[in-house]
């Protein structure tokens, strides 16, 4: 069995700030992380291999070079191969044409049983490409993952609802996305993180898996970001004192006041 999980390199979002005149990302001295919901992934994927010694685990990622240093990680906590897809051409890459880079990686990878990702990313929030990259691939998938049962060529999952859950059964390959509630994803070990430093990182640009500049990255991204903005502060609250009915009264004629009520 090969299981590939689809992670990602993200700026850790607790220390993001936005550029009050330019509308950017600052992400000079900004440290990044593995995406925490591709943990989760990554988890699901190694308690398989926990349980199927025979298992292979594979992590791909797209980004620049020094992603190399999350799918590091990724070894020292278990994985057994990393593929890095890193080429200019992927530059500027939105959902579209980062989905279509990944299903090119994964099917240069080959002969993959079950592919994970994580829910969504903390720097984007779209929960698009999994789904997307499933679509390429012609397989199933089954997003909002909480629970996985492996069964004789099929997977039974519960689907995350808002009020519960569905169980859903679905033939492999097939592609789950994972939710934080799946699992608590291991520490590495001292003797994995020595492992992963001795372990080989796969890296493919776009003529290793046989894509045409035109159809990744920019070029082939129809999104349009025309601005990012943090909304401004809130004014302070305004605290009623009084009897309850004082301060009913009060807040009533504030509110009509205000043209609320």
């Amino acid at each position: 069995m090969k299981i590939l999980v689809c992670v990602k390199q993200v700026p850790d979002t607790n220390e993001v700030k936005i550029d009050p005149v330019k509308g950017t990302l600052i992400r000079d001295g900004v440290p990044s992380i593995l995406n925490p919901d591709d943990a989760n992934a990554l988890e699901a994927a190694l308690q398989i291999k926990d349980q199927n010694p025979d298992a292979v685990v594979a992590v791909l990622t797209m980004g620049p070079p020094q992603a190399t240093y999350m799918l590091r990680e990724c070894l020292a906590m278990g994985a057994d191969e990393a593929y890095l897809l890193s080429d200019r051409a992927f530059g500027g890459a939105d959902t579209c044409a980062t989905s279509t880079t990944i299903a090119a990686g994964i099917r240069k990878v080959g002969d993959v049983d079950i592919i994970f990702a994580g829910r969504q990313a903390i720097d984007g929030d779209t929960a698009q490409v999994g789904p997307q990259v499933a679509q390429r691939l012609g397989v199933p998938v089954v997003t909002y993952v909480q629970d996985i049962k492996l069964e004789d060529g099929k997977a039974v999952v519960q689907r995350q609802l808002e009020d519960g859950y569905e169980v859903i059964e679905v033939q492999t390959p097939c592609l789950l996305t994972a939710v934080k509630e799946l699992n608590e994803p291991r520490y590495m070990s001292v003797g994995g993180i020595v492992e992963a430093y001795q372990k080989e990182i796969t890296v493919w640009d776009h003529h290793a898996v046989g894509l045409d500049p035109k159809d990744c990255g920019l070029n082939a991204s129809p999104t349009q970001v025309f601005r990012s903005f943090t909304p401004p502060p809130k004014g302070k609250g305004e605290m009623l004192s009084g009897s309850v009915q004082e301060m009913s009264a009060a807040l009533v004629g504030k509110l009509k006041e205000k043209h609320y009520i």
